[in-house]
């Protein structure tokens, strides 16, 4: 008998692999040739590792049905991990290897001085990192490779080639967006329901509130029609007030429906729209109407699936697809989530022997009572490319009703190694590419409430959760539970208060690599969470292999002194938390990449040897608003593409110089502290070179004193003319009389290539200038792509 869970395998554990491979031979052999003993070790790993890797794609087709394989696969996933660790900690010692010869070489106290004590002792291979424990830790490595290379002999494990859908047929077209709406398409069959709720809602009633049930089984569409409702134009002016409330699979119905009912006025004409699966959610109020979602019909179903997977309204452009077409359709049972997903897996291929083999998938087979996944969606993610399989597998922490945005989720992805494929300058796009593939194979859909966020369908979470099986852990509430000693990746819903009892979970669990705390909107409670100091004295300094560590929202004014022993750290999130400054030895963190302080606003300055961080590409300090200034050498963080703001302090103008080496930087940037800068210092900077950017914001301080210079301001800004593409410019605080010419008359702007001489500016579509009291220049007059001019106190 085989059990619910899976484990990611195959093609998509085969990348991780290939990973562990790449690092082996790009340094990892070098690292340890002088150590003869390690290095064989290390190249026994070499030689087994592919051995391993080329039974994959078999053993994810076997473990379905034989939990000999299953075992064995997570045995092999576990090993990784393990592997990925002492590689990881070889990659730290490098690194520290080369700027601790760097400083040397300067042979000055003014640099030696930024190297962290734990860094000014020599270090060599032999005499600190190959100490017994590690030794040991490798050739037990070792020992369970050579076990699990014998295993796979024993369960019959061969060598395949990965059979995607399409590897017997033509390669797949890029993924390229629809113009039909999301909305649009789920919209199809549930046209009737939709207008007799509007009607429901938009009639008076004069005996209370009115409630409207929608029920159904999972995928049946109960969201999306309350969605469509929820947004219709035509009830905009019914209510003054409207909102959006979900909850967890465990709740007391009675508790939340009084809960609702007694916040509001009965005599007001309130409507309530509730959605459920259950029955006795609806039966615990009185219902005006209650709406049972059935199946779709086969038209509406094979309507779904035409626009999702072919983007058209019928198989005419494509004849030779329409028989399996249907025949899928068929199997999606009526289905529209199940319906929708099979179409969009099958959105870039054209072969009709790709989807043939789609259709006659063992997988369509499989008995759903067992792990409660329609086996559409199981089939969806069987037909994944590999690095798209890790991403979904690895969202799996996210909590049922999390909503989340794009970039926080590549962040993390990339943190975890996903994103490795590309070159450094290539990996934020390939992200965006990853996650705009996974919305439109409906694994992720726009958030209802808010369009810049995301949600997860609940049967995707769960989909997510049976795939990622013990390797991510979500913990609820305050349950007892038990966290595998496999588990790698945990997150929780953040608490008001978050005590001892909440962690215990952890305190078995050695190698977890993310640590992370999440805010579902629909809690209670609003503002800071308090932890106990059981986590940061304790937990965290004994998880010495985080890669993603999250303390958002909490009430922590000083962190622990703990970075020294967590060299993996990559991603660091203190957002939202009361801390004045960073422990020095947080710049020990070699391998970090991700640092966010948004809305820290006791945070005073970051540390000097922040420059030590060289491999830093993100580094979000918005709405920190006590940080006055920089620290010196934050220009030699050259790999920085994310640096939302940049401090002039008082005599620091100069520094703005530093950004003329930070030539990756893109998205949103804010100048902040110009009045400390003069002309010559800000043409420096090349702020025209920096071609990624999305906004400009130019801010000057809200004091206009004596000592500010319309002429200097003037020069400054003339100097700081950003690159042609941008889409929003935000000036505040400009004390200058004029614009200069490249925002008054456009005359230093030439035409983008393949753009018409009339657009110069081709992309801006916002402009605002604020609190600039002198100006007399006048308005631009060329810029044709311009939506939104904002001018306030000037």
């Amino acid at each position: 008998m085989t059990s619910t869970s899976s484990v990611i395998g195959g093609a998509a554990f085969s990348v991780f692999l290939n990973l562990l491979l790449g690092k082996l031979v790009s340094y990892g052999l070098d690292f340890v040739a002088d150590y003869r003993q390690v290095h064989d070790q290390l190249m026994e790993w070499k030689s087994k590792l592919p051995c391993i890797q080329a039974v994959l794609n078999d053993a994810e087709e076997k473990q379905i049905k034989d939990d000999g394989v299953k075992k064995w696969l997570a045995d092999v996933q576990d090993l990784a991990y393990d592997v990925d660790d002492i590689l990881d900690e070889f990659a730290y010692e490098d690194l520290r290897l080369k700027l601790q010869k760097a400083q040397a070489q300067t042979s000055t106290s003014k640099v030696r001085k930024h190297i962290p004590t734990c860094c000014t002792s020599y270090f060599s291979p032999t005499s600190v990192m190959f100490r017994a424990e590690m030794i040991s830790n490798i050739k037990k490595i070792t020992a369970r490779l050579n076990n699990l290379t014998s295993q796979k002999d024993v369960l019959k494990l061969r060598e395949i080639v990965f059979e995607g859908p399409l590897s017997k047929g033509k390669k797949s077209r890029p993924l390229q967006p629809t113009s039909l709406m999301d909305e649009t398409v789920l919209y199809v069959g549930r046209e009737n329901e939709k207008l007799e709720i509007l009607q429901l809602l938009k009639s008076s009633n004069t005996d209370g509130a009115l409630v409207i049930s929608i029920l159904g089984m999972g995928g049946m569409g109960k969201t999306t029609l309350a969605q469509l409702v929820y947004n219709d134009p035509s009830i905009k002016d019914s209510f003054d007030h409207k909102a959006w409330v979900c909850v967890s699979d465990d709740f007391d119905a009675i508790h939340i429906t009084k809960t609702i009912l007694s916040s509001i006025d009965p005599e007001s004409g309130t409507k309530i729209i509730v959605t459920t699966r259950l029955q006795k959610v609806s039966s615990n109020v009185v219902t005006a109407k209650a709406f049972h979602l059935d199946k779709l019909s086969y038209d509406d179903s094979l309507s779904i699936f035409i626009q999702h997977a072919l983007g058209a309204r019928n198989f005419s452009a494509h004849p030779e697809l329409k028989e399996v077409g249907q025949n899928i359709v068929r199997r999606c049972n009526g289905l529209p989530l199940a319906t929708k997903a099979m179409g969009g897996l099958l959105r870039t291929i054209r072969d009709p022997g790709a989807w043939e083999r789609i259709y006659k998938s063992e997988i369509w087979d499989l008995p759903e009572h067992q792990c409660g996944i329609i086996p559409a969606l199981r089939l969806s993610y069987h037909h994944l490319p590999p690095h798209l399989k890790r991403c979904f597998a690895y969202s799996s922490i996210l909590p049922k009703d999390y909503e989340f945005e794009e970039e926080e989720i590549i962040l993390l992805w990339r943190t975890e190694g996903m994103l490795q494929q590309k070159a450094k300058s290539q990996v934020e796009d390939f992200g965006n590419q990853c996650f705009q593939d996974l919305v439109s194979r409906s694994f992720f859909q726009k958030s209802s409430k808010d369009h810049s966020r995301y949600v997860m369908h609940d049967l995707m979470n769960d989909l997510a959760q049976l795939v990622a099986g013990e390797i991510c852990f979500k913990l609820d509430g305050d349950k007892q539970q038990k966290v595998s000693c496999r588990t790698r990746h945990s997150s929780y819903v953040r608490g008001e208060y978050d005590g001892v009892k909440k962690f215990e979970a952890f305190d078995q669990v050695n190698s977890l690599r993310t640590f992370l705390p999440l805010k579902v909107q629909s809690e209670e409670w609003s503002g800071c969470s308090f932890l106990t100091n059981t986590v940061l004295n304790d937990l965290l300094p004994k998880l010495e292999c985080l890669r993603v560590l999250s303390l958002k929202g909490y009430w922590v004014t000083e962190l622990p002194d703990f970075f020294e022993n967590a060299k993996h750290l990559s991603y660091l999130d203190f957002s939202e938390t009361r801390i004045k400054c960073l422990p020095k030895s947080l710049c020990t963190l070699y391998h970090l990449q991700t640092l966010i302080l948004r809305k820290c606003w006791d945070f005073e300055k970051l540390p000097s040897e922040i420059c030590n961080l060289k491999e830093l590409h993100y580094l979000d300090i918005s709405d920190s608003y006590s940080i006055k200034g920089m620290p010196l050498g934050v220009g030699k963080l050259t790999n920085l593409q994310r640096l939302s703001n940049f401090v002039l302090g008082e005599g620091d103008g100069h520094r703005i110089r530093e950004l003329r080496n930070l030539s990756n930087l893109r998205g949103d940037f804010c100048l902040s502290g110009l009045e400390n800068v003069k002309g010559q210092n800000a043409r420096d900077a090349k702020l025209n070179e920096k071609w990624g950017r999305d906004r400009l914001t130019l801010k000057w301080c809200r004091d206009f004193g004596n000592e500010r210079s319309k002429e200097d301001e003037e020069q400054v800004l003339d100097f700081l003319y950003p690159q042609k593409k941008l889409e929003q410019l935000i000036i505040e605080n400009y004390g200058g009389a004029k614009f200069p010419a490249w925002i008054a008359d456009w005359k230093e702007w030439v035409p983008c290539e393949g753009d018409e001489p009339v657009s110069e500016f081709p992309k801006l579509v916002r402009l605002r200038i604020k609190n600039c009291p002198e100006l007399l220049g006048r308005l631009p007059s060329r810029i044709h792509s311009l939506q939104k001019l904002e001018i306030e106190e000037c």
